[in-house]
C-alpha cells in the first residue's frame, strides 16, 4: 500500500512541529502545519467576536478549548485567529475534516494535528504517529525557546487538558486515543532521531512498492 501521508499528533511542548518539519524534509513531502490552520480559518471566514453572538456565548471555555485544538503544534504565540468563527461542534468538525482532506488530496504530505489522525482513521494509506515527552522536558523546551517560565508551565498544564476536553465532547473519544496510532515516540530522544525513525517506518512500508521507491533526502549525497 502506497503511504500518502503521515499524521503527527503530539503533546503540547514536546517538539511535534519541529519534528514534523524535519520529517517532511527527509521524505521530500509537503508539510501541512501553519497552512492547515489558515485553511480552517479561511473556511470559517469570520471573527471570534461573532462567537459572542452565537449559541455558545455562555460557555467561553468552548472557544478556549477550540483554540487549543487548532493551536496544534504552535509552541509560542497562537496563530492569527481573528478570522475564526466558532459555529457548532458539527461545523467545527466538518471544516477541520475538509481542510485535512484538502491537504491529503495535494499529494504525499506530513499533517500536524487538527484532528487528522481521527478524520483519516480509516485510510490505509496514512501512517499515524503520536509524540510525547515528560512534563519537565516540555516545560524546559518551551523556556529554551523563549517562553517565560510561568507561561510555559501554565501552557503545558492546560493546553492538552483543553484539547482532551474538546475531543471528548465533540468526537466522543479519549485523547490520546491510542488505538488510532501506528507508532508512538518519546521526543526526549531528540528531534532528528524521532524524525529519522518515522521516516524509516514510512520507508519500510513503501519498500514493497517498487513503483514508488523512496530515498531519504538527507541521505542523498
Amino acid at each position: 500500500m502506497m503511504i500518502q501521508a503521515v499524521t503527527i499528533e503530539r503533546e503540547f511542548g514536546c517538539g511535534g512541529s519541529e519534528i514534523a518539519a524535519k520529517l517532511a524534509e527527509l521524505l521530500g513531502w509537503k508539510l501541512w502545519d501553519h497552512e492547515l490552520t489558515q485553511e480552517i480559518a479561511r473556511l470559517t471566514n469570520s471573527t471570534p467576536q461573532a462567537v459572542e453572538q452565537r449559541e455558545w456565548k455562555n460557555d467561553p471555555a468552548v472557544y478556549r478549548v477550540f483554540k487549543s485544538f487548532l493551536r496544534g503544534a504552535f509552541e509560542g504565540a497562537l496563530p492569527p485567529t481573528d478570522r475564526l468563527e466558532l459555529l457548532d461542534a458539527r461545523r467545527i468538525a466538518a471544516v477541520s475534516e475538509k481542510a485535512v482532506n484538502l491537504a491529503l488530496s495535494g499529494g504525499p504530505c506530513v499533517i500536524v494535528g487538527r484532528g487528522s489522525q481521527y478524520f483519516l482513521r480509516d485510510r490505509k494509506d496514512v501512517f499515524r504517529a503520536f509524540l510525547y515527552a515528560s512534563r519537565t522536558f516540555k516545560i524546559q523546551r518551551l523556556i529554551t525557546s523563549g517562553i517565560p517560565q510561568e507561561k510555559a508551565i501554565t501552557d503545558v498544564d492546560t493546553i492538552d487538558v483543553d484539547r482532551a476536553a474538546f475531543v471528548k465532547k465533540f468526537f466522543r473519544l479519549n485523547w490520546p486515543e491510542i488505538h488510532l496510532y501506528d507508532a508512538m515516540f518519546n521526543t526526549e530522544t531528540g528531534d532528528f532521531f524521532v524524525a529519522e525513525m518515522l521516516a524509516y517506518c514510512v520507508q519500510q512500508l513503501l519498500a514493497a512498492d517498487e513503483k514508488h521507491p523512496i530515498r531519504l533526502i538527507a541521505n542523498a549525497k
